[in-house]
């Protein structure tokens, strides 16, 4: 799922501004906000000076940076086995680790700027409300269809696929609403570092759930179901 960051790559990271790294990789912003490494209002600072300041080793938080890369375009495995155990590693744990953090700001997101004219009202709701659809909606693959599909049974599996396929549906309906909310994921102009890396999350958030629904909707499902068209 990761990418390695070459020497250069690294050096470059570590000069800088901490405020970039939150905009620009998301999930950073948990990494820095459990160091207590301010991204937002000390977010001018070189990572390498944040890191000196608090006596953290620049290596072991570049580390940690690293391990969030993804390529654009990771290969998905044919065999359906192998197929589902990328969409559990690649999108499953990842919308894990995804959604938690982006609620969180919001929440500061909408406090913080309560009074200004572009502030999201209710998207900490909307991404809670996301959060336990897809919970529930993960569970019932990891518990239920999953194994099924691993098992070989075809004949059975083709109402569980039914019902996941309408649920991705409503899954693209709450993604309606969430950009529509966030204007696109595009901040406003002078938004601070949180906002940014807000935007930038929710924009990668929706990059990925509309590749993990397209990956079971046209690749995973019609290896088990009778011959259909491709849905997205």
């Amino acid at each position: 799922m990761n990418t390695a960051l070459t020497a250069e790559d690294t050096l470059d990271r570590a000069r800088q501004p901490i405020g970039q790294i939150a905009v620009e990789l998301p999930g950073s912003t948990a990494v820095f906000r459990r160091l207590k490494l301010d991204f937002c209002c000390g977010g001018q600072i070189a990572l390498q000076q944040a890191c000196d300041n608090k006596g953290l080793a620049v290596d072991a938080v570049l580390a940690e940076l690293a391990r969030l890369e993804r390529p654009a375009a990771a290969p998905v495995p044919q065999a359906p086995a192998e197929m589902i155990d990328h969409i559990l590693t690649r999108y499953h744990a990842v919308h894990r680790e995804q959604l938690p953090e982006l609620i969180r700001m919001a929440r500061r997101v909408e406090a913080v700027h309560r009074d200004h004219p572009d502030v999201p009202a209710g998207l900490a709701g909307q991404l809670e409300a996301i959060e336990v659809e897809m919970l529930e909606h993960m569970a019932k693959e990891e518990t239920i269809l999953f194994p099924m599909l691993k098992a070989g049974g075809r004949g059975m599996a083709v109402h569980p696929i039914g019902v996941m396929r309408e649920e991705h549906t409503n899954h693209g309906g709450q993604l309606d609403r969430l950009m529509a909310l966030t204007h696109d994921a595009t901040p406003p102009q002078g938004a601070c570092n949180t906002w940014r890396a807000l935007y930038a999350g929710i924009h990668q958030f929706a990059d990925d759930l509309i590749a993990h629904i397209h990956l079971e909707n046209n690749q995973l499902f019609p290896l088990f179901e009778p011959r259909r068209a491709a849905c997205c």
